[in-house]
C-alpha cells in the first residue's frame, strides 16, 4: 500500500508545483491561514483517495481548501480536548500534591502524577488513532458532524484493517520526521528541505488512510444495517 501511495503522489501532473506550494504554506503555517489551507489540501487528498483517483490533486479553489482545513482543525481540536483536559486535571492536581509540605500528600501526589501521565498518554494515543478516521468520514460526507458520527466510525476504527493502515501511515510520518531531523543538521537549508519532505510524507500518509477507509466502507455499511453490493475498491 505504501508503494501505491508513493506512486499516487509521484504520478501527479504537477508534482513539483504541488510539493513546492505545500512546503511553502507549511513554512508559513505560523500565520494560521496557510496551515488551514494545507490541512484542507490533505482533506482533498483523503477525498481523492477514497474516490479511487490515481494521482494526487493539485492546489486550487483556495476558499474550499481553507474551509475544509478549518473544519478538519475543529475535528482534531475536539478530539484532542479529552486528553488535554485529563492532563490538566490529573497531572496538574498531582503536581500540586507532590510539592506539598506533607510527606504523605507528596507521596500520593507522585503516584497520582505517574497515573495521570499514563492516562493522558493513552487518551492522547486514542485521539491520534481516531482523528484520521473522523477526518476521512468528514471528507466523504462533507459535513462537519460526520467527524463525530460514532455509528459510522465505530466499525472502522475497531477493525484490524484500519489499525494496519493507521500504523503504516504513522510509520511514513515518523520516517519523514527522522529524515527531517537529520536534515536539520544542515543549518537553514536542511530545515527548509525537511519541511518539504514532511509535506510529501503527509500526502502519502493521508492517501493510505483514504484507501483504507474506502476499502472498509462495505463493513461500515453492513454494521449500520444497510446492504451494500458495491465492489470493494
Amino acid at each position: 500500500m505504501i508503494q501505491d501511495s508513493i506512486t499516487y503522489l509521484r504520478n501527479s501532473d504537477e508534482l513539483a508545483k504541488t510539493i513546492l506550494i505545500g512546503g511553502v504554506l507549511s513554512i508559513l503555517s505560523v500565520l494560521l491561514v496557510p496551515a488551514f489551507v494545507v490541512s484542507g489540501y490533505l482533506v482533498r487528498v483523503l477525498r481523492s483517495a477514497i474516490d479511487g483517483e490515481a494521482t494526487a490533486p493539485t492546489f486550487g479553489e483556495w476558499g474550499e481548501l481553507f474551509v475544509d482545513g478549518l473544519k478538519a482543525f475543529v475535528i482534531a481540536f475536539v478530539y484532542g480536548l479529552v486528553p488535554t483536559i485529563a492532563a490538566f486535571v490529573l497531572v496538574g492536581g498531582s503536581l500540586v500534591a507532590t510539592f506539598s509540605t506533607e510527606s504523605g500528600a507528596g507521596l500520593l501526589g507522585g503516584v497520582g502524577l505517574l497515573f495521570g501521565l499514563a492516562v493522558s498518554m493513552v487518551l492522547g494515543l486514542a485521539a491520534w488513532y481516531l482523528i484520521p478516521a473522523a477526518t476521512a468520514n468528514f471528507a466523504t460526507i462533507g459535513r462537519l458532524s460526520a467527524g463525530f458520527d460514532v455509528g459510522a466510525l465505530r466499525p472502522i476504527v475497531t477493525s484490524r484493517s484500519y489499525a494496519t493502515g493507521w500504523l503504516l501511515a504513522l510509520g511514513v510520518v515518523v520516517l519523514a520526521a527522522v529524515v527531517a531531523g537529520v536534515l536539520n543538521a544542515i543549518p537553514v537549508l536542511g530545515t527548509i528541505v525537511g519541511v518539504f519532505v514532511s509535506f510529501a510524507a503527509s500526502v502519502v500518509a493521508y492517501h493510505i488512510i483514504g484507501r483504507t477507509w474506502a476499502d472498509l466502507q462495505p463493513i461500515a455499511t453492513r454494521d449500520n444495517g444497510v446492504i451494500d453490493d458495491r465492489p470493494v475498491a
